[in-house]
Order: C-alpha cells, then sequence, then structure tokens
C-alpha cells in the first residue's frame, strides 16, 4: 500500500471511531477489532459483543489509577494493558473505568483483573489511533472477527501525520489588526482533516525572521479563557512580529498540546479536583506534550524559511524544529503576565516541561 492510500486507510479508521462504529487494527496477518468506548452506545455495544465478555484495552498510565500496571509502565503513554470485562461492567461501567474524570462522582468498583496481551503491537497502535482520533484511549476488543466499518495498518497509525505529504492548498493577502501587510498561507495533508496556515507578516527580504509556533487553543485564542496563556501570547506573538522586519506566525491545529478539545476540557476538569496540567494529561493516557512540531518544520520549508529567530519559551520547539533541519538563530522569550486563574499551570510549565524566559 503506497503513502497516500495508507494515509486514507488510517483517516478512514479515524472518522469511524468518531462515528461510534468498528473498526479493524491489522499487522502481518493479525488483527484486532475494536469499538470504542467513548463512542459505543446501548445498540452498537450488543452487536459488538453480544456475549457481554469483550475485554477493555486502555492505557497503562490509566491502568496504574487501577493499580494494574506499575509506574514504569504508566511512563510509557503508548504502552497497552487489556482488562478483563468483569459481569458488572456495562456500557456505563466500562466508561467509569476509561475516564478518569469519573473517578470521584463514580468510585470504581473493583478489582480489576489484568490479562496477558498476544499482540502488543496491534494494541499500542489501536491506543494510538484513538489519540489521533482525540478521544480516550479505551476499546473493547472482540474476541472473535466482527464486521468492522474501516480497517487500518498498524504501521501506517503509528508513523500517520503531516510529514513531506504537507503541501500549500492556497495563499491571500489577510490584514490584520496587528498587521495590514500580512498574507495567509494554508496548508493540507491528504487524509487528514486539520489544516494548518502561516500569517507571512510585513515584507519579506534576507533577514532572518522572527517565528512563532502557536498551537489552536479555542478557549484561549477565541473565548479568553483565563485558564491558560494562550491568547494573550498569540496576541503578543503578532505584535512583536510586526514590529520586527518580517516574520511568520505559523497557526497549528493541534489542540490541547495535542489531545483535542474534548479531552482538553477533560483536562482542565481534573485540574479543578486538584492535578496539574502534566499529571492531568498523563492520568487522561495521553502524552505530556502530544504535538508534532515537525509539521512546523515542514511548513517552514514550503515557504522557503530554513533560518529563524523563534519566539518561544519552550526549548523542546528549538530542538524540534532543529532536528527537522531549520536553523534556530536565536531564541527570543515571550513574557506574559499571570493571573489567579493561570499562575499554578505557568509555574507547571517551568518546573515540570522545562518552559523558560
Amino acid at each position: 500500500m503506497n503513502a497516500d492510500a495508507s494515509a486514507r486507510s488510517v483517516a478512514r479508521a479515524i472518522d469511524a471511531l468518531r462515528r461510534g462504529w468498528a473498526i479493524e487494527v491489522t499487522a502481518g496477518g493479525k488483527a484486532l477489532h475494536l469499538l470504542s468506548v467513548e463512542s459505543a452506545d446501548e445498540q452498537s455495544l450488543p452487536l459488538f459483543d453480544p456475549a457481554s465478555t469483550a475485554p477493555i484495552l486502555i492505557s497503562a498510565s490509566r491502568a496504574q489509577t487501577l493499580r494494574l500496571a506499575n509506574q514504569r509502565e504508566a511512563a510509557d503513554p503508548e504502552a497497552p494493558v487489556l482488562v478483563q470485562r468483569e459481569s458488572w461492567i456495562d456500557l456505563g461501567g466500562a466508561m467509569a473505568l476509561a475516564d478518569p474524570v469519573r473517578d470521584l462522582a463514580t468510585p470504581l468498583k473493583g478489582p480489576y483483573r489484568a490479562l496477558s496481551l498476544p499482540n502488543p503491537e496491534l494494541a499500542a497502535a489501536a491506543l494510538r489511533l484513538a489519540r489521533l482520533a482525540g478521544i480516550l484511549p479505551a476499546f473493547f476488543v472482540a474476541s472473535t472477527p466482527v464486521p468492522t466499518e474501516a480497517s487500518a495498518e498498524a504501521s501506517s497509525i503509528m508513523v500517520y501525520g503531516g510529514g513531506p505529504q504537507l503541501h500549500i492548498a492556497t495563499r491571500a493577502r489577510l490584514p490584520v489588526s496587528a498587521a495590514e501587510n500580512a498574507e495567509i498561507v494554508a496548508f493540507r495533508t491528504p487524509g487528514d482533516p486539520r489544516e494548518h496556515v502561516a500569517l507571512v507578516v510585513g515584507t519579506r527580504d534576507d533577514s532572518v525572521p522572527v517565528v512563532r509556533l502557536h498551537s489552536e487553543c479555542l478557549t484561549g485564542d477565541v473565548l479568553g479563557s483565563l485558564k491558560c496563556d494562550c491568547g494573550p501570547q498569540l496576541h503578543a506573538a503578532l505584535h512583536q512580529i510586526a514590529h520586527a522586519r518580517w516574520g511568520v506566525l505559523l497557526y497549528l491545529r493541534q489542540e490541547g498540546r495535542g489531545i483535542g478539545l474534548i479531552n482538553k476540557l477533560r483536562a482542565y476538569a481534573l485540574q479543578d479536583q486538584g492535578f496539574d496540567t502534566v499529571d492531568a494529561n498523563t492520568r487522561l493516557g495521553f502524552a505530556i506534550d502530544a504535538r508534532d512540531f515537525s509539521v512546523a518544520a515542514q511548513m517552514l520549508k514550503l515557504i522557503a524559511v530554513d533560518e529563524v529567530r523563534l519566539l518561544t519559551n519552550n526549548p523542546a520547539k528549538v530542538t524540534g524544529l532543529e532536528a527537522e533541519g531549520i536553523r534556530v538563530a536565536e531564541r527570543v522569550p515571550l513574557s506574559i503576565a499571570a493571573n489567579p486563574h493561570n499562575a499554578r499551570y505557568l509555574d507547571t510549565k517551568r518546573d515540570r516541561t522545562g518552559h523558560q524566559l
């Protein structure tokens, strides 16, 4: 299967998951038949699992909360754990098992028992597919083959993303409040519904541009959320770029550090229960930061930018760009004042994820 066909098969599987349909993950002649716990309902689950015995696949970080995995396993968000389906685990019980936000409202019955995983590579690919779909990494696993709506190979799932298939879809002049002299450039990848954009500000010359990588944040950028610093960072970055000779804002469709809007809101709910932003992500079964900065590097290459003055407090962005062949001539800090609602969040970024001014 060529790269385009592989990407399309993964995209179809992502769409099927979000619609609540059963999917298949394959590798080397083996297959897992899966139904997302989050998108299953009272009609689809009995059709998928008429005997109500399908075990449940979850992440090791979630399993650790259920005392089914040790700390070493839980440190790898890709690690899968298979949980035996007890007679009392109905659809609501499965969702409570999968979603840590419900732990206080729905105390878990337990005890749970982990089963051996004959095909861990397939299970790990399935969990990654759920994350790509922006749903909780939890599945019912059929014990025998069942009809499915989509099929994807494990190897295709593990490499799915922007990569070299990213291309410029269109571009247009776009005056913005920070700078009237600006052009927007839109990018697409076959099989991926996310459309990233670059805003090129000012008149291009031979100087090194000021560049900002900004990950989409609906709550902060649009609604003015005080829980994060995304909105103020976006507007401050645009003004700093506008005051430079020229520059580029890359707006990456990687909401919630790559875990998606719904899961970001789940992380917010966990923060309200006392967990910081790092622990909230890992309890949900996601990486601390699931963003792919290689997409940003590809965008820069497509607009012929190979050296930047990077406007960021996050050293991981510097590392990510340089690993993809973009030279970072300077890291330019971006200082944003804290407020009572995001002070702990900013402290966590500094103390646990290495952000620095």
